[in-house]
């Protein structure tokens, strides 16, 4: 009994054995930020526009992350906030409109990915970040036709490090990043049947 319940979620899981390469689904992908505000209390926001690509080799323990999100696209359910967000002082998105995050080094456990360590461009500046990965899980349930794999990322970034550096004294310089991802596995072009 206990093996026929387990047989569903075993088939969810990526085969192992070669490079998989999924897309980001943007209706359930949302980076979002958190920042101190006047030290009394949570500023957060995120933005609601990201694509991009991630390649998982699960049995090498490789893989790649290519990540854009919209800079324009951030969200605080403060209108006049997001505003000031998207200008010069911060994310400054006329001049930079993509805020990107690109990883070549992923570190592995027992075939999940637990880390990845990469370069986040934002504001036109460039820092090594080291992002965490969490609740890593793939499926095809209840109703997908192609493999979805989801995870949730953080790490702790300074905003000073980007040349954000407007209201210190009432916003913190340290921004904590959390990030829900979905991404779908592509699927590859069928072969044609030859004639003979």
């Amino acid at each position: 009994m206990r093996a026929a319940a387990l047989l569903p979620a075993l088939l969810a899981l990526p085969a192992l054995g070669a490079p998989e390469e999924f897309v980001v689904e943007p209706a359930h992908t949302f980076p979002a930020f958190a920042v101190s505000h006047l030290g009394i209390s949570t500023q957060r926001g995120r933005f609601e526009r990201t694509d991009g690509r991630i390649v998982l080799d699960r049995e090498a323990g490789t893989g790649s992350v290519d990540v854009s999100i919209d800079a324009a696209s951030v969200s605080t359910g403060n209108a006049s906030l997001d505003a000031v967000l998207r200008g010069e002082e911060f994310f400054n998105a006329a001049r930079f409109p993509a805020v990107s995050f690109r990883a070549r080094l992923l570190r592995f456990q027992d075939g999940v990915p637990k880390r990845a360590s990469g370069e986040l461009t934002l504001a036109g500046v460039t820092r090594a970040v080291e992002v965490g990965v969490e609740r890593f899980g793939c499926t095809r349930l209840p109703f997908l036709v192609r493999l979805t794999c989801g995870a949730d990322l953080s790490a702790i970034i300074r905003r000073s490090d980007f040349g954000m550096k407007a209201y210190a004294g009432l916003v913190g310089d340290e921004v904590r990043l959390e990030i829900q991802v979905e991404a779908v596995r592509t699927e590859p072009a069928p072969v044609p049947a030859t004639e003979g």
